[in-house]
C-alpha cells in the first residue's frame, strides 16, 4: 500500500510540471494581417483566441510591389557604387578620350568589378528584371556598363601589346594558359586583362552568357569581337579531361568544380542559340552529363562540390553555392535546348532529380545552409537566391509542378527578400570560396556584403517571382493557415 502511494505520488509529479508547461501562455498574438495583396486571395481570420505563429519571415506570399521594392533598392545600390568612368591612375583624373594612348589609364574603382563571374550574373539578372517589369533602368544598367568595357577595350589591348614590347621575355607560361595580358608586371594592372585574355572559366563564362543575351535584346552595343574571343576560350583552350569534360589542375590535378558548369554551361548555350550551331549545344549537354556521372549523389539529390580524379574514398562536402551554380546551369541550358536534342530528356531528370534533393533540405525559415546536408552549418543567402529563381524558372516553365513547388520558393523569397538591406546591399553572402575537404573550411568562410556573388541571384529570383506571381501563381495565398498556389475549390 505504502509503495502503491508512493509511486502514486512520483507519477504525479512528473505529469503536474509538464500540464503547467503546456498550460503557459505563449507569445503575444501578431496584429491581424495587411489586405491581401491584389489577385490574391483574403487570408481568413483566425479562430477567436487561436495562437499565431511566430514566424522568423514574412509568410504570406510576396506581392509584385513588394519584390519590385526589393529590385528597385538592389538598383540603386549598384547604380551607384559600380561607376563607368576611365581614370589616370596617378592623379585620379577622368579620361575623356579613350582613342589616345594612356599608359595609366584605368577603370575607376567601384565596390565592385565590372568584368567578374559574378557580374556576369548581375548583368544577367538586369535584363530579366527588365524582361518582366517593364523598367528600363535595368536593362540599361547592363547595357551602359558592357557598352563601356567595350569601347576601352581596343585601348587597354593597345596597353598591353605597348608593355609587352618594352618587357623582358616572359617565363614560358603553364601548361595549358597561354602568355600574354595579365602575365607580368603591367599586365597586372590592365583592369580588362579577363576580357582580353581570358585564362579560366571563371574569366569567360558568366560574362560570355550575359554578353549574348545582351547582344540578342538589340541594346545598341556590338560585343561580338569579345563574345568570339570568350568562346574560343571555352571552346578551344581550357583544359579538359580525355572525355572532353571541362577541368582544372587546382587544388590538385585533373580536377572538377562543379562552379564550371556555370562558368561554361550557359556560355555554350546561348552561342547555340545565337549561331544556331548545334555543336554548342552537344558540348553543354555533354558537361552536364559528364559532371553529374561523377559528382551527383543520388541518394541525396545533391551535388559534391570537387571531384578529383583518383581519389578513394572521395569527401563529399554539398556546398550550397555550387548546387545553385549547377542548378542553374540546367536552367540556362534547358531555356534555349532545342526540343528535339536528344539530351534534353536526360538533363530534365537531373534537374528534377536535383530540385527534390533541394526540397528536402530547405530550412524552416526559409534559407539553405551553407553544407545543403548539416543543418548546424550558416545559412547563406546566394545559393539561397539561385534556388528560388531556378525552381521557380521552373515552375513558370512547366517542368515543376506549381503546387508542390510554389510554397517553397514564396517562402525562399521571402528569407531572400529579408537579407537586402534598406541601402540594398546583400547580406549573408559566403565569399569567394575554393574546394575544400573538411567541413571547417565551408562553416567558418565569412560572409560579407561585398561578396559580389550575392547581387545577380537576387536580381533573377526577385525577377521570376515577379513572374510567376503575375502568372501561374497570381492566386497564390494563405489557405486554412498555409500557403497554397491555387484558388480554394467551392464548398460543396
Amino acid at each position: 500500500m505504502k509503495g502503491s502511494f508512493l509511486s502514486r505520488a512520483i507519477v504525479l509529479s512528473v505529469i503536474l510540471p509538464c500540464v503547467a508547461v503546456a498550460q503557459a501562455p505563449g507569445p503575444a498574438s501578431p496584429p491581424p494581417p495587411a489586405a491581401a495583396a491584389p489577385g490574391a486571395p483574403a487570408a481568413t481570420a483566425p479562430a477567436q483566441g487561436r495562437v499565431q505563429p511566430n514566424y522568423p519571415v514574412p509568410y504570406p506570399p510576396a506581392s509584385v510591389p513588394d519584390i519590385t521594392a526589393v529590385l528597385n533598392r538592389v538598383h540603386g545600390y549598384l547604380d551607384s557604387v559600380t561607376p563607368t568612368r576611365l581614370v589616370d591612375r596617378t592623379t585620379n583624373q577622368d579620361i575623356t578620350d579613350s582613342s589616345q594612348p594612356n599608359p595609366n589609364a584605368t577603370v575607376a574603382r567601384g565596390d565592385f568589378l565590372l568584368t567578374s563571374y559574378e557580374w556576369g550574373v548581375t548583368y544577367s539578372g538586369m535584363l530579366l528584371a527588365t524582361e518582366v517589369t517593364g523598367d528600363k533602368r535595368f536593362a540599361n544598367y547592363t547595357a551602359q556598363r558592357l557598352k563601356f568595357i567595350a569601347a576601352i577595350a581596343p585601348l587597354f589591348r593597345a596597353q598591353a601589346a605597348a608593355a609587352a614590347s618594352s618587357a623582358p621575355p616572359p617565363a614560358a607560361a603553364p601548361a595549358g594558359q597561354p602568355p600574354g595580358l595579365g602575365a607580368s608586371g603591367a599586365g597586372r594592372t590592365n583592369p580588362l586583362r579577363q576580357v582580353l585574355t581570358p585564362r579560366s572559366l571563371d574569366d569567360s563564362g558568366s560574362m560570355c552568357a550575359a554578353m549574348i543575351k545582351t547582344q540578342r535584346a538589340n541594346l545598341g552595343v556590338d560585343l561580338r569581337p569579345l563574345i568570339d574571343n570568350y568562346i574560343d576560350w571555352i571552346g578551344t583552350k581550357q583544359f579538359r579531361l580525355p572525355d572532353g569534360t571541362l577541368a582544372r589542375n587546382r587544388p590538385l590535378a585533373n580536377a572538377l568544380w562543379l562552379d564550371d558548369l556555370f562558368m561554361s554551361v550557359p556560355a555554350l548555350a546561348q552561342m547555340g542559340k545565337l549561331t544556331g550551331e548545334r555543336k554548342y549545344y552537344d558540348d553543354a549537354v555533354r558537361q552536364i552529363l559528364q559532371f553529374s556521372d561523377r559528382m551527383f549523389a543520388k541518394e541525396k539529390g545533391l551535388y559534391l562540390h570537387g571531384w578529383i580524379q583518383g581519389m578513394d574514398p572521395h569527401p563529399a562536402f554539398h556546398w550550397a553555392r555550387a548546387n545553385g551554380w549547377a542548378l542553374m546551369a540546367m536552367v540556362e541550358l534547358l531555356e534555349v535546348l532545342p526540343q528535339d536534342h536528344p539530351g534534353r530528356g536526360k538533363v530534365l531528370d537531373l534537374y528534377r532529380a536535383h530540385v527534390r534533393g533541394l526540397a528536402a533540405c530547405q530550412g524552416g525559415d526559409g534559407l539553405w545552409h551553407q553544407l545543403l546536408d548539416r543543418p548546424d552549418s550558416y545559412l547563406e543567402t546566394s545559393a539561397s537566391a539561385i534556388f528560388v529563381y531556378s525552381i521557380a524558372r521552373g515552375i513558370n516553365r512547366g517542368w515543376l509542378d506549381m503546387l508542390a513547388h510554389g510554397p517553397m520558393v514564396s517562402l525562399g523569397w521571402n528569407a531572400v527578400a529579408k537579407k537586402v538591406n534598406d541601402k540594398g546591399q546583400v547580406e549573408g553572402t559566403c565569399v569567394g570560396t575554393g574546394m575544400g575537404f573538411d567541413p571547417m573550411f565551408y562553416y567558418y568562410r565569412p560572409t560579407s556584403v561585398l561578396a559580389a556573388h550575392g547581387y545577380g541571384p537576387v536580381l533573377l529570383a526577385g525577377a521570376e517571382m515577379i513572374a510567376l506571381r503575375q502568372g501561374k501563381g497570381n492566386a497564390a495565398g494563405i489557405s486554412d493557415g498555409t500557403t497554397q498556389f491555387a484558388r480554394t475549390p467551392p464548398s460543396f
